[in-house]
């Protein structure tokens, strides 16, 4: 029951997060962050609880897929974020997709 209700919680925070945080950032890490752990520990309590390879089986591939889908579609949400121009670019640290601070290729190779 701890681990379920620890799970909620985190699920419960990334919600939350959602809808205070203002800037597109925040609201990735709000998003990613606490709900693929809250996902996992309330899998474990599941596991636990249950105490049975079959549903462990089940619970393995849902939790190896949120932890391979959550960083691709915040990445490609930042990504478009960032084309669309709604992300605060005085805020950025390391801004790697700008264009103009590229230097181009070396000629010949």
């Amino acid at each position: 029951m701890v681990l379920i209700l620890i799970g909620a919680l985190l699920c419960l925070t990334a919600a939350i997060g959602l809808l205070r945080f203002r800037d597109v950032p925040s609201r990735l890490h709000a998003a990613t962050k606490p709900q693929v752990l809250g996902l996992i520990l309330i899998a474990i309590a599941i596991g636990l609880s249950l105490g049975s390879w079959q549903v462990t089986a089940f619970l393995v591939p849902i939790v190896l897929i949120q932890l391979a889908t959550a960083p691709l579609s915040a990445h490609m949400v930042g990504r478009q974020a960032y084309r669309n121009g709604t992300i605060d670019e005085q805020s950025l640290l390391v801004d790697e997709l700008d264009e103009s601070r590229r230097t181009p290729p070396a000629a010949g190779g």
